[in-house]
């Protein structure tokens, strides 16, 4: 049992009791939620009643102030509270909430429906302004994207297709796009044909079609911890449990691994080896031959997320999962969303045999077909070699911002934060100093004129994490240089700052 501080409690005490480890259960938030509502409804908070702050809210309860404030956010949607900017969140009065104008019935949603609601509202909230350095934006940089270049692609796409683009493409996607994709998988060492892709709207669509294929609700797919936060969202929408597999210095723990893929309700691997997300690392090719033996020796699948090869800058390329796989059982994600710009959604399953079969039955019951003109006008664009000159040019780009990313770094954290080097793609993972929570660090550094992506989102279970995903790729070299130096600040700051003795392990959403 634990109650909020007193100074903004209601006449009557408000107690609330949580379960800490709600495996299976209400997150903590729609326990804290759910015990307001009936202190409402009971009429222990009468209308009107001024809740307690978050802050205060969160101290008494030991949780973070963002638990408490996805609370207050839920009972606002359901018309218990409301919240005036400057005074405070009240309990809305009885007529108020019974108001049927006011407050119509909305039909219930799947309880899956539900879990991704949650899921949505724990995101981080980002400002928006044009003096905001966005060191969190995992996207390519507008000004980089050739207009001129994919118009002229667009154009003799037409003059060749005509009328044909305009119709039904079928589930498997343009032929030519699909021969100029295998031709340059070959090129990687994945010896695959046309025959083997079947195109998507992005590596996302792609992802979704992987995990369905091999996972129903109820079941488990095995991802590492950290990982892609849109996969997490996808296994929430799909009813799928994410099983985690910490990540190490050279990849996925082999031997959690190995654990995770004996246990049946485990149907798959998921896994990024090359320019992780958020870790910006990419596992080396005894470590991939590894893995594939533990997937190989337990008979489960291997999604294999490429989404950034094509952004190599440093080092040596490193072959794809896909391309050592010898026992057939890595399908692989790759997209043009990283590597070009995302308007185009254009991206791609590769598998073998009948993993083929399924997708295609899979993608014609999901949108019968992708938009035929851009793959026709992305095929020719790569076929004509300004594909290649564009990847050029944002490879020396992305080398240099890299490079102002991990000077600053060495030049403006404090002593004792750590980060990676990455070989290509986006995106630096930055271990912070000490016991600070990233969150905290967020969103000091928001207020202060620089985004980044704080780590707890990039866990199974949202947990407290020190570490901050930091992208260079749409900050220009001056604007990182200044986002890393108010990041420092703020690091400094809050080191300098006294902090409570944790209590009882903080909850969070």
């Amino acid at each position: 049992m634990a109650s909020a501080a007193s100074e903004t409690l209601p006449p009557l005490a408000l107690a609330i009791a949580l379960d800490r480890e709600p495996e299976g259960g209400a997150p903590v938030y729609r326990q804290i939620a759910a015990q307001i509502r009936e202190a409402v409804e009971a009429g222990q908070l009468a209308d009107g009643a001024r809740l307690p702050t978050i802050r205060a809210l969160a101290a008494g309860l030991g949780v973070h102030r963002d638990t408490v404030s996805l609370a207050y956010e839920a009972l606002a949607a359901e018309g218990v509270v409301e919240a005036h900017v400057g005074r405070g969140t009240f309990v809305r009065g009885r007529r108020a909430r019974a108001h049927p104008t006011q407050r119509p019935a909305e039909p219930p949603f799947a309880r899956v429906i539900e879990q991704l609601l949650e899921f949505e509202r724990a995101r981080p909230r980002y400002p928006e302004g044009v003096d905001l350095v966005p060191l969190h934006a995992l996207v390519p940089d507008p000004r980089t994207f050739p207009v001129d270049a994919f118009r002229r692609a667009l154009n003799r796409a037409f003059a060749d297709g005509g009328a044909s683009l305009l119709v039904y493409g079928g589930p498997q996607g343009h032929a030519g796009l699909r021969e100029v994709l295998a031709s340059r998988l070959r090129g990687a060492g994945v010896l695959v044909g046309a025959d083997s892709i079947v195109l998507t709207a992005g590596a996302s669509q792609g992802i979704h079609l992987a995990l369905r294929l091999f996972a129903e609700p109820g079941e488990a797919v095995a991802v590492e911890e950290p990982t892609y936060h849109n996969v997490l969202g996808t296994l929430t929408g799909l009813g799928i449990r994410p099983v985690p597999v910490p990540m190490r210095r050279d990849g996925p723990d082999l031997d959690a691994l190995e654990r995770a893929l004996r246990r049946p309700e485990v149907k798959a691997f998921y896994t990024i080896p090359t320019f992780h997300n958020p870790l910006g690392i990419t596992t080396p090719v005894g470590h991939r031959r590894e893995l594939l033996a533990v997937a190989a020796a337990a008979g489960k699948p291997v999604v294999e997320d490429a989404y950034e090869m094509d952004l190599r800058f440093a080092g040596r390329p490193v072959p794809p999962l896909a391309a050592l796989d010898e026992s057939g059982l890595v399908v692989q994600l790759v997209s043009f969303s990283k590597s070009l710009f995302p308007g185009v959604r254009a991206g791609a399953v590769v598998a073998r045999g009948r993993a083929v079969e399924a997708l295609l039955a899979l993608k014609q019951a999901t949108d019968l077909g992708g938009a035929l003109p851009l793959q026709a006008a992305l095929a020719d664009f790569v076929r004509s070699g300004a594909y290649d000159r564009h990847l050029a040019s944002v490879r020396r780009q992305l080398r240099r911002r890299r490079d102002v990313l991990l000077e600053g770094l060495a030049r403006e954290l404090p002593e004792g934060t750590r980060w990676t080097t990455p070989e290509g793609g986006y995106q630096v993972w930055v271990e912070l100093p000490e016991l600070l929570d990233a969150r905290d660090v967020f969103a000091d550094a928001a207020r202060a004129g620089v985004l980044v992506a704080p780590g707890h989102q990039f866990h199974c279970d949202g947990r407290p994490s020190q570490g901050l995903r930091l992208t260079f790729a749409v900050a220009d070299e001056t604007a990182i240089r200044r986002g890393v130096a108010l990041l420092g600040g703020v690091v400094r700051e809050r080191l300098r700052t006294p902090r409570p003795a944790p209590a009882a392990a903080q909850i969070h959403v």
